[in-house]
């Protein structure tokens, strides 16, 4: 419980400092114990232009939930780039840039966006 209110606390933080508009979109992380999230939210509007989470692969083998969060990455660039989004500010949720969460931000990359 100390834990999941650190982390709330942590996002809070984080939040107060950016915020996604039409141009540069908040590029928003969350991680279960199962699957991964991403989307990407306009603050101004309200409106989240683009979501993915691992719950939607489809995978013939057992993957970690890193290489997962991975191709979630890849997955969201690839559906901003469609929506002429190139440039993100990324939101890691109050999570600690690592793992899975470094997983998504280096997939995304790798496909094209900019942080």
């Amino acid at each position: 419980m100390k834990r999941l209110l650190g982390r709330k606390i942590r996002h809070r933080r984080i939040r107060s400092r950016i915020s996604g508009i039409e141009e540069k979109p908040r590029f928003s992380v969350f991680r279960s114990n199962k699957y991964n999230y991403a989307q990407l939210i306009n603050d101004q509007t309200g409106k989240v232009l683009a979501s993915v989470s691992d719950q939607k692969l489809k995978s013939t083998k057992k993957e970690k939930k890193t290489e997962r969060a991975y191709k979630i990455g890849e997955l969201l660039a690839a559906e901003a780039k469609k929506k002429k989004i190139e440039k993100v500010v990324f939101d890691r949720g109050g999570y600690k840039y690592h793992g899975r969460v470094k997983a998504i931000a280096e997939g995304a990359r790798k496909a094209g966006l900019k942080f």
